[in-house]
């Protein structure tokens, strides 16, 4: 069928509304309409630094509506509303052990650009058009693997809860699901965008004592406080390292690093207490540790994180069930652009303007 989805020609280009083909769903795939998808950094690092084959559909944080079911679907129907997440194989150790995060081929089902099966589903005057994260939602409709489509309660608006699928749920999975925050405990998060501010509302879930959010931007910090933040620093007027001290008296339990930037992980190290744990989850360069210093004389750990270690069938509706018990504004994130508007959301995301950009295709 012909539908509408925004191309990427080649690196570095900008997003290009065109009609493209779209394959009829295949063995253990559904078609799915989309209703909004949202705009992630993940989607620029793609765009800009060549990370998956061109000419490519970017677009990683879709929800919509099921319209065709392919042979051999069960557990979803047409009509089911349905947020879409990351490409995983669903039968290596680590999919079948509930780390489907770390799948064996994660990095060749998302980045890749081809489905399970190697081929493609779109296509533009008769050449292949690369998919991403196995969904490719900035466009009308996208077909996708059944096991990665994830049922929600349709009573929530559909529009809000794409960003669930990546960036809100890598915050606040990185929280719930992995460093699991002891009730009272102290939690330091670097970097207040999208997943930063997950991660600070998860932590108040999780009855952490202080929350502290570390930005350079007044507004987010502000938005931090009420998202449940306790404290707020600002890194370009205050000492990071000194203050969470001071505030946490001698050091945090734990912090989730979503800047990418090495002089702030380091720092999100430093300031942590003995045995602390420092999760990074932003796309980061080469850092250089004093290990002895920065680690291993106060038994501290860095891990990585990806998509919140989370098993999305099970902590997306878990995420919208907190939301409508109003637990997890979410939506107090997100600004809604035209399909039109694709290039303005990235620069506004980019520049600090909106938070979490979604792109509302279709009612």
């Amino acid at each position: 069928m012909q539908i509408q989805a925004a191309v990427t020609a080649e690196q570095g280009s900008d997003f290009e509304w065109q009609s493209v083909e779209l394959a009829e769903p295949g063995l253990g795939e559904v078609r799915v309409r989309i209703v909004a998808t949202g705009v992630c950094h993940t989607d620029a690092v793609a765009r800009d630094l060549g990370i998956a084959p061109f000419p490519i559909v970017l677009g990683h944080e879709g929800a919509g509506v099921v319209e065709a079911l392919g042979e051999g679907v069960s557990g979803l129907e047409v009509g089911d509303h349905v947020v879409l997440s990351f490409a995983h194989c669903g039968g290596c150790g680590h999919c079948l052990t509930g780390h489907p995060t770390v799948c064996d081929t994660f990095n060749e089902l998302n980045f890749g650009g081809a489905m399970d099966d190697g081929g493609h589903r779109l296509a533009r005057d008769g050449e292949d058009l690369a998919t991403f994260f196995g969904q490719s939602s900035f466009a009308s409709h996208a077909v996708v693997n059944a096991r990665n489509a994830v049922k929600v309660d349709s009573e929530v608006d559909l529009a809000l809860l794409g960003p669930l699928g990546c960036g809100i749920q890598t915050g606040a999975g990185t929280v719930l699901n992995r460093l699991k925050p002891e009730f009272g405990s102290s939690l330091v998060v670097y970097g207040c965008g999208a997943v930063g501010l997950s991660a600070i509302m998860a932590a108040r879930i999780a009855g952490c004592q202080q929350i502290i959010a570390v930005d350079v931007h007044e507004s987010r910090l502000a938005l931090a406080l009420e998202l449940g933040a306790t404290h707020t620093i600002n890194g370009q007027r205050e000492e990071t390292v000194e203050r969470v001290r001071e505030i946490t008296g001698g050091g945090s339990h734990y912090a989730v690093e979503s800047t990418g930037v090495p002089a702030v992980v380091r720092q999100s190290l430093n300031a942590l207490k003995p045995l602390g744990v420092s999760a990074i989850v932003g796309v980061t360069p080469e850092v250089t540790l004093d290990v002895h210093h920065d680690l291993m004389a106060e038994g501290k750990s860095m891990i990585g994180v990806i998509e919140g270690d989370s098993v999305p069938r099970f902590f997306i509706p878990q995420l919208v069930a907190y939301h409508k018990a109003g637990r997890f504004p979410f939506d107090r994130l997100v600004k809604f652009y035209a399909p039109e508007q694709i290039n303005e959301a990235f620069e506004d995301s980019k520049n600090g303007i909106t938070v979490k950009p979604v792109l509302k295709i279709s009612g």
